[in-house]
């Protein structure tokens, strides 16, 4: 296996550029030896736009790497680089990964992008580059920023009365205009060219209501895109895999029931890919 570190902008000048030291963004490559194409996942890890959690980056793409993937794990800009810098890099991510797709042995049919908490949000937000130029941005590649499949762990949808205000501050700053907010909305933003999605919750989540979730699954049906939701009743915010590999020494970070969602999510997966042919 090949694991290295990229970074995300080299050659290109970085867009939305924030004053400070903040880290520059960067994507980190988990590549099985194959001489086949094989399905890759880019990770989004999540923590409120303020930082990018450690406990929800490797440890998937390990267990993705055992199920027979590439993967890949996003070290997006956050706090204090707003809106629309976690998005670029996204898209610069996605960009890079279909273009090199031959190089690494990645079968660009099969790119699913898996987010957690306002790395849902930022995993979602791939349907705002239909409705702006964001995708015009040197070094992304419209055609290319795509994902063919979305998992959402517990994601930040909804700007409305179910936010998670935590996360719209640190991305959009203190008085976002009603027009910005509205937009990161993304409930309202759902279009039948959004590729299938798989998303999980609790309903003891305390931190993002589950209401996030119910809302999407709403929008997703009225647009007509393909979902599957589980709601589990215990487990608080932020549970990872729900299991020991990253609990990091919280015995609260674990719940075995919960943790059933990483096979259910893996077979939904390989169930869209062998099924639908996504673009």
């Amino acid at each position: 296996m090949q694991t290295f570190t990229i970074d995300l902008w080299d050659g290109f000048e970085m867009p939305a550029r924030a004053e400070g030291d903040a880290p520059r963004p960067a994507l980190d490559a988990y590549l099985l030896a194959s001489s086949e194409p094989r399905p890759a996942v880019l990770v989004l890890p999540g923590s409120g736009y303020r930082h990018c959690s450690p406990r929800e980056a490797e440890a998937f793409a390990v267990r993705f790497n055992a199920a027979g993937w590439h993967s890949f794990v996003l070290w997006y800009r956050c706090a204090p680089s707003r809106h629309p810098a976690p998005l670029l890099d996204c898209g610069r991510a996605l960009t890079l990964i279909r273009g090199r797709a031959t190089e690494w042995r990645i079968d660009p049919q099969r790119l699913a992008m898996l987010g957690f908490s306002a790395g849902g949000h930022l995993a979602l937000s791939q349907t705002l580059f239909r409705e702006s130029g964001f995708a015009a941005a040197p070094g992304i590649d419209s055609a290319l920023a795509r994902a063919s499949a979305l998992a959402l762990g517990y994601p930040v949808v909804s700007s409305g009365e179910y936010a998670h205000r935590g996360s719209f501050d640190a991305l959009l700053g203190a008085n976002p205009s009603a027009e910005t907010l509205s937009l990161l909305s993304l409930e309202k933003h759902i279009s039948a060219d959004l590729p299938p999605v798989f998303i999980w919750h609790t309903l003891a989540d305390q931190a993002v209501p589950v209401e996030n979730s119910l809302l999407l699954a709403a929008a997703l049906r009225r647009a007509g895109v393909p979902w599957e939701l589980h709601i589990f009743p215990e487990g608080k915010h932020g549970l990872a895999l729900a299991a020991e590999e990253t609990a990091c020494g919280d015995p609260a970070n674990i719940n075995l029931h919960t943790a059933q969602w990483f096979p259910l999510c893996l077979r939904w997966l390989g169930m869209q890919f062998r099924e639908r042919g996504s673009d």
